[in-house]
Order: structure tokens, then sequence, then C-alpha cells
């Protein structure tokens, strides 16, 4: 039996002929197309215009980092059709330092999802009128939600009572920073503690 996802499956590889499509993927209720970064307005285009589609709303933009892959950052898109009641996603992988094209001609709203993009990975759009930082200053280095980013950062910001401003300082750590093997915290210990039983 058909359902309305496979229906909608159906509509989309039938209106792009899936020569833009490079996979499109059915997973727990929900489908993904994956497109060629340079086919984003495109398929973007179609999904909002379509009288089968009408994803109209442009739920968010953000990124996936996969640091050991050739390219890097997934760039993902949510829509929502409410003609439909139908969600999608659209997935297409950025290499780094590779410009993906703006949607914001097809979604103005795109503004600051692809500004915080920007500002969180790195990534730069082609056409966007005002890509700067969104969420961190404007001085700020590096890109945080890479997995290469320390969690600690590199500065610290805090109030200077003897300069009467905002200063940044090198972060100082009280300890070194320490590996965590998830393991006990009491792994080596003599006893056991009551719920710590192990099985061997």
């Amino acid at each position: 039996m058909e359902t309305a996802l496979d229906e909608l499956r159906e509509t989309i590889a039938a209106g792009r002929q899936a020569a833009s499509l490079v996979e499109v993927i059915t997973q727990v209720g929900e489908l993904t197309l994956v497109v060629p970064l340079a086919d984003i307005p495109a398929v973007v285009n179609y999904l909002r215009t379509d009288q089968n589609c009408r994803f109209t709303t442009l739920i968010d933009i953000t990124a996936v980092d996969w640091p050991a892959r050739e390219k890097r950052f997934d760039l993902v898109y949510h829509f929502l059709s409410m003609h439909l009641n139908q969600r999608v996603r659209v997935k297409a992988q950025v290499g780094e330092g590779e410009i993906a094209p703006s949607i914001l001609p097809e979604f103005p709203s795109a503004n600051w999802y692809e500004r915080e993009v920007f500002d969180m990975y790195g990534i730069l759009f082609s056409g966007h009128p005002d890509l700067r930082r969104l969420l961190t200053d404007y001085g700020f280095s590096g890109y945080p939600l890479r997995k290469d980013f320390p969690t600690t950062g590199y500065v610290e910001v805090r109030y200077s009572e003897e300069q009467k401003r905002v200063v940044y300082e090198p972060v100082k750590l009280t300890q070194e920073y320490r590996q965590f093997d998830f393991m006990s915290p009491w792994e080596g210990a003599d006893y056991i503690l009551p719920g710590d039983e192990k099985k061997g």
C-alpha cells in the first residue's frame, strides 16, 4: 500500500526527472533529497512552486560536520508544505572552501539562517547581501560547531574593573585537559559501590 510519503517521493523524482537528485531517502517517516550543491536553488524553486508540492515554509537551515570526509559538511534544509501537511529535508555536501548558493531569492527568511551557518561552520553563501557573524563577536576566531573547535574555545570574555570595559583573554585552565573514557569514576578502586557491580 502506497503511503503519502511514497507518493510525494515519486512526484518529486518525476518532477525533477531525477537529474538533480543524487539520492532520495525515506527513513523513519521522513523524506530526504540529496542534491548536488549547485542544484540547490533549482530544487528549492521546484519544491516551492510546483502545484503538487508547495513547500512554501522554510523551517531551518543547518549543517553537519564530518571532518574525516573529503566533502566535510552536509548543508541541510528543512521545508514544510501546509498544503500537503508534509515535511522534506534537502541535503548537499559542501567541501572546505566551497561556496554554497544562497536561496534568498526563493526564501527571504533564509537570511539569518545562512548567516548562522556561516558563523557556526564557516560555510560561505554566494549572493548573500550581508554575510557576517550573527551569534559570535565580529572579531571571533574559528567556527564553534566544527568538531575540531576546542570545547573551551580560544578566549574568555570578562569585565575588567580596572579597565572599566570587557576584555578578552586566552583561556587558562586550572587543570590539564582530561580525556574521559566514559568508564566509572571509581575505576581501579578496591571496593564496589552499591549499584556498580559488574558482571564478569
